[in-house]
């Protein structure tokens, strides 16, 4: 691929960004045009994207479009959606798509399997027919799984809190310290319990530990050995290791290869995510990521949100030396939302190096957090207005609320995301006493949502998905591996030997030994 900052389309957005960071330069200026909202907004179904507060005007953003389609993004984008092996290191395509087409044009038959197992499987448990060792119903069910099988469902399912059935709960077990398996089990009936053990390769230390914590609460709880398949199912591609470890074949939930763990929500490791809704409002959250699939597809890139999203993004990473986004959603319900983004962003695009093995020229990637409003106005938003590092940030709103309670409280929320962004690109001028002045001219964008449904929100995540794969495409790397990931799991496994084995530590650094020696000796404390 040609030289990205090689480019007269690069070298004219160096250019042009030099006039957006003059001392005379004033964002809030360029709405002195009636139409600008107009001009830098979109709508597709009920979700409106306000880009209007960034620092580009339109010919910024006809040079970011062209620049996008120099590097590719059509055929890229076509590549995708056939199947095609976009994921080089691993061989195989990143076919996540297929997941979320309906089922009246469902032409993959594993797929459609799948769902309809997922139907039965929800069926059976919120109807009762599903029942524990005792014969008692299932009341609750525990998620065991980390990454890309937690982060994703454990978001989904409370972001959707206010569409919960009332017969069952749901719950997430991701960490491998003992505390987090031990306080969710804390209250919880073994007769009435189902765990789910999420893992693809089923081969997850962290994973697999917490699993085997689960098997002995129940066997101590009187389960006899041949009746915890009562209490146990899995997603994996690994069925044969599901089996090994004492689950029926009959009870594994397939996956395949061609679905990355950050991008799996959409399959049977959205199991949770059905049993926490319905299978029917898990359908809904399908539609509304199928929906912004064919925005993305089909739209022109000057009128494509994920496509002017993720330019948005590589302008202020690239011009402007941002390291770091906020993403603030007014909402606690999407309270999740920053972390699910930060591991879909920064395990895809924090690569070094390009698709051919070479040093990336540019920075790639950079640093995705949050908080929902507005709890974040009382911590960090200090930084965001006066600090010397400008952030840009995105502000998520849902225009009607899900609450039962509290409308006038709602507005206030509502009130306060409209606020934070106006300030940010107002600042405020304040030269008799300048610890009050904010400067103004910081970038954001509003994602508005009509209501948070699971159509809305499959939608929204869609929409993230994309902007990924684009900005991949522009950065020439590949958003789908993610070996520095597989390295410190590596090393994970020696460290545990050596933290029983004196002879392993010899070849360890220094740093280590002694990080080891205070832990052993710490732990002899303990146990005297």
């Amino acid at each position: 691929m040609p030289s990205l900052t090689a480019s007269r389309t690069w070298q004219a957005l160096q250019e042009k960004s030099a006039q957006f960071q003059t001392p005379e330069f004033s964002l809030s200026a360029l709405f002195d045009g009636a139409d600008r909202f107009e001009q830098f907004s979109l709508n597709h179904g009920e979700l409106l994207f306000d880009y209007s507060k960034n620092l580009i005007d339109a010919e910024v953003l006809s040079l970011l479009v062209q620049l996008a389609e120099e590097r590719g993004l059509g055929q890229a984008t076509a590549a995708m959606f056939s199947g095609a092996m976009i994921n080089e290191t691993e061989n195989r395509p990143a076919h996540h798509i297929a997941l979320r087409i309906p089922p009246d044009f469902q032409t993959n038959a594993e797929v459609a399997e799948v769902l309809f197992k997922l139907d039965m499987v929800v069926g059976a448990i919120h109807s009762g027919t599903w029942t524990g060792h005792t014969g008692e119903a299932i009341t609750d069910i525990v998620n065991i799984g980390i990454g890309g099988s937690d982060l994703g469902p454990a978001m989904v399912s409370e972001a959707l809190t206010h569409l919960h059935v009332a017969s069952q709960k749901v719950h997430f077990v991701s960490n491998v310290d003992p505390v987090h398996m031990e306080l969710t089990l804390r209250g919880l009936n073994p007769a009435t319990t189902l765990f789910i053990i999420a893992s693809k390769s089923f081969t997850t230390a962290e994973t697999l530990a917490n699993a085997n914590l689960a098997r002995a609460w129940l066997l101590e709880a009187d389960c006899a050995a041949s009746d915890l398949n009562k209490h146990f199912v899995a997603v994996s591609s690994n069925v044969s290791a599901a089996v090994k470890f004492g689950i029926d074949a009959d009870n594994v939930f397939p996956m395949w290869d061609w679905v990355g763990g950050r991008y799996s929500l959409w399959s049977a490791i959205g199991l949770p995510i059905a049993l926490a809704i319905g299978a029917e409002k898990f359908n809904e959250l399908l539609a509304g990521a199928h929906s912004m699939d064919r925005h993305f597809a089909e739209a022109p890139l000057n009128a494509n949100m994920p496509v002017i999203k993720a330019m948005l993004d590589i302008w202020y990473s690239e011009f402007f030396n941002t390291r770091s986004f906020a993403v603030v959603p007014y909402s606690q319900s999407l309270d999740q939302l920053p972390d699910y983004l930060q591991q879909l962003s920064m395990e895809s695009l924090g690569k070094c190096v390009t698709k051919a093995g070479e040093p990336t020229p540019t920075n790639t990637g950079a640093v995705i957090w949050g908080t929902p409003g507005t709890n974040g106005q009382h911590s960090y938003f200090q930084l965001l207005h006066q600090g010397t590092t400008v952030v840009p940030v995105d502000f998520i709103a849902i225009a009607n609320s899900n609450a039962s309670i509290g409308a006038e409280q709602h507005d206030l929320l509502l009130s306060n995301c409209l606020a934070q962004s106006l300030a940010l690109m107002e600042g405020k001028k304040n030269p008799e006493e300048p610890h009050r002045e904010s400067p103004g001219n910081r970038p954001s964008n509003t994602w508005l949502l009509n209501e948070l449904s699971p159509f809305a929100l499959g939608s929204l995540l869609a929409l993230f998905e994309h902007e990924v794969y684009v900005q991949s495409i522009i950065w020439d790397i590949n958003a789908f591996d993610q070996w520095g990931v597989e390295l410190g799991k590596t090393l994970a496994k020696s460290m545990q030997g050596a933290l029983t084995d004196p002879a392993q530590q010899q070849n360890l650094d220094a740093s280590s030994r002694g990080l080891i020696k205070q832990i052993k000796s710490w732990n002899k404390q303990e146990q005297t």
